[in-house]
């Protein structure tokens, strides 16, 4: 008797992870804040309390845990803490160039490991049939020259948190200026993270996509055989 395949586990889309990571907590900490609305301090709990809850929620819904995952999760619980202990905004800044900047370096240190976190962001079963890519390289005998090929695309991968944490850090600094505990810094808050995505996201995305690019394009160029040839089709994840 055939078993019937297991259930896939769903995945969150664009739309949602902009509407409950951005359009809202924006909308909250700009229009809600107010003394006569939610106040300064609930206003914070209340608009991070969806990134965080989406979060988690996007957690049990894929399956999986991973570490950047968590570190998202982590990093809206620090910037609800260093709001509402009404620290210095500085630490907002520092934290938001930190977090990034350690991806970076985790992404340059894990090159000398057996687990390169490059081949996690682009070398991964979802989007390459592995398998099929190794015995083409085999085939051309081109494992090492691909393996430097990686080594390079991880240096452009890691420049794209290095660059994600500086413009974190500027944008942070620029924006929050007003004391914490106060409308007006609620409201800071909230335009930082509305501007977080055209401002620190798409440059970033941009490297990214380079780096896939030209992993791909090396794939081709090494094993003579067009990219199709190992991409995974993704309904079947």
């Amino acid at each position: 008797m055939a078993t019937s395949p297991a259930p896939k586990k769903q995945q969150s889309g664009f739309l949602p992870n902009l509407i409950f990571n951005i359009i809202l907590p924006t909308l909250i900490l700009s229009k809600l804040s107010t003394d006569d609305m939610l106040g300064p301090e609930l206003g914070i709990v209340v608009a991070l309390a969806f990134p965080i809850g989406y979060g988690l929620w996007d957690l049990k819904q894929s399956g999986k845990v991973n570490a950047l995952s968590i570190l998202g999760i982590v990093s809206v619980f620090l910037t609800g803490g260093i709001s509402l202990l009404e620290l210095d905004p500085k630490y907002i800044a520092i934290k938001e160039a930190a977090i990034p900047g350690l991806i970076g370096i985790a992404v340059l240190i894990s090159q000398k490991t057996s687990y390169p976190l490059v081949k996690t962001f682009i070398l991964n079963d979802q989007i390459i049939n592995m398998p099929a890519l190794n015995q083409a390289l085999e085939k051309h005998n081109k494992q090492q020259e691909f393996e430097r090929k990686v080594n390079f695309s991880s240096l452009i991968v890691a420049s794209s948190f290095f660059l994600s944490s500086a413009l974190n850090y500027l944008l942070a600094k620029w924006i929050l200026v007003s004391p914490p505990g106060t409308t007006a810094y609620n409201e800071e808050l909230g335009k930082m993270t509305a501007l977080s995505y055209p401002v620190i996201v798409i440059p970033s995305m941009v490297l990214l996509i380079g780096a896939i690019w030209y992993l791909f394009v090396q794939m081709k160029k090494l094993t003579g055989q067009d990219i199709e040839s190992f991409l995974n089709d993704p309904s079947t994840n």
